[in-house]
This record gives structure tokens, sequence and C-alpha cells, in this order.
């Protein structure tokens, strides 16, 4: 199977967590948008040109002829054929609540900058995403990494399955990369606090197919078009 994903060309995004599924499996997977008329194409998709049953936004994923949407949907798919979620049913669906609790987090990291809707610019909502953001830094991304601390302390370690790695293990890698971009001064507080979670970044990190990626072009860098983006005022 080689894969084909559909995402925005010049963002990490949500796209960014199926990336790393795929690349640390060392899937064939072609990111789909990022060439020639690829966006075009990604667009026809979302229309329903070809396809009665479009999703309605991206990332989406083709495979063979399945259309698959939702990151967290994608991932539930992609798991057990990446060898990335457990063989049980018990286990494949508690991995994708873990996985859709990290679609929660990702909303409200994106709502820092844009708390007032996504169809202001940020300049037009700065007071608001500042005030906004010191109730992220100091209540909501601890909750949510503290929740993760707690399920890898659980867990036995040093992934959030035990021994095993999983899909959920490298989202939380993006997490921790992602933050540490968007609130620097922030995360060096917050971080002290969920170390197993920390320490998953890092043996994600290290992981040959990952480092490999990350050191390549098809990392994308973040940016201030993604959902982390680093603004110095909102960081504390």
């Amino acid at each position: 199977m080689r894969y084909q994903l559909f995402y925005w060309p010049e963002i990490q995004g949500r796209g960014e967590f199926v990336r790393l599924a795929l690349e640390d499996a060392g899937a064939a997977y072609d990111d789909a948008a990022r060439k020639a008329g690829g966006v075009d194409r990604m667009l026809a998709m979302m229309k329903g040109v070809r396809d009665k049953r479009p999703p309605f936004a991206p990332p989406f994923l083709k495979a063979g002829r399945l259309t698959i949407a939702q990151v967290a949907n994608i991932l539930f798919y992609l798991g057990p054929r990446l060898k990335l979620a457990p063989r049980d049913e018990a286990g494949r669906l508690w991995l994708h609540q873990v996985q859709l609790t990290v679609t929660d987090f990702v909303k409200e990291i994106h709502d820092v900058h844009h708390p007032l809707g996504r169809g202001l610019y940020y300049e037009d909502q700065k007071p608001e995403a500042k005030r906004y953001a010191t109730g992220f830094l100091d209540e909501r991304a601890p909750k949510y990494l503290g929740y993760f601390e707690r399920l890898l302390d659980k867990s036995g370690g040093p992934y959030l399955l035990g021994r095993k790695s999983s899909y959920a293990d490298l989202s939380f890698f993006q997490l921790i990369e992602g933050l540490r971009y968007a609130f620097p001064k922030g995360m060096k507080r917050i971080e002290r606090k969920v170390p197993r979670v920390v320490a998953v970044r890092d043996r994600v990190a290290a992981r040959p197919r990952i480092k490999a990626y990350l050191g390549s072009p098809r990392r994308i860098a973040f940016n201030e078009m993604g959902i982390f983006r680093h603004y110095p005022e909102l960081d504390r």
C-alpha cells in the first residue's frame, strides 16, 4: 500500500500527526498536496467532484479506494497496519480515546491565538488572545499534559503502552515540540511537572526514522500560519 496524505503544503498543522506515524513506520506515502497540482486536486476532492462522501477538510488520507479524514480517525485506521496500535479491540479503542483527547488539546492550542474565531486575523484579537494565553499556560496546558503524565506513570513506561511505542507517543512528541516553539518561557515551567511526557518526546526524537525525518526537507518548519505560533507577547 502506498498512501497519499492530503494537507496544506506550507504548514505542519494537524497533518503532522499523521506524517509522524507514516515516517516512523517507514510507510510508502506521498505528501500529495506538496506536488504540482496537488492543492487543486485536494480542493476538488473536498468538493466531492468524484466522491459521494467527500471530506470536510484536510488532513485526509487516500488508502486504495478509501478516503479517511480527521487525524484521530486516520490514526485509528493506520495504527494496526503500521504496528503502532494494540492488536486487541479494547486496546485500540483506548488508544483512540487518548488521541481524541490530543485532538481536544490541539483545538485549545489553536484557540490561544484565535480566541474569537478563525475569520479574524490575530491582530484583530490580540487583547483577547493575551487573556486566553494566561489561562492556557496556567491551567489548560498543565491539565492536559498532567493527564498524559499520569497515563505514562500507570503504563510502567517508557511509552504509553509500556514497552511498545504507539501513534499517541508520536503525538506527545509533536505536542511538546510545538508548545516549545510557541511558548518557550511557559514550557520551561510546565515541563518540570511532566518529566515522563518530556522523556517520551526525547525517545521519539531519537528513533532512527524520526531523527532522519526531522533532519530532512520533508519536515516543514514551524511558522506563524499553523497551529503552533510564537507570539512573544502571549508567552510568560
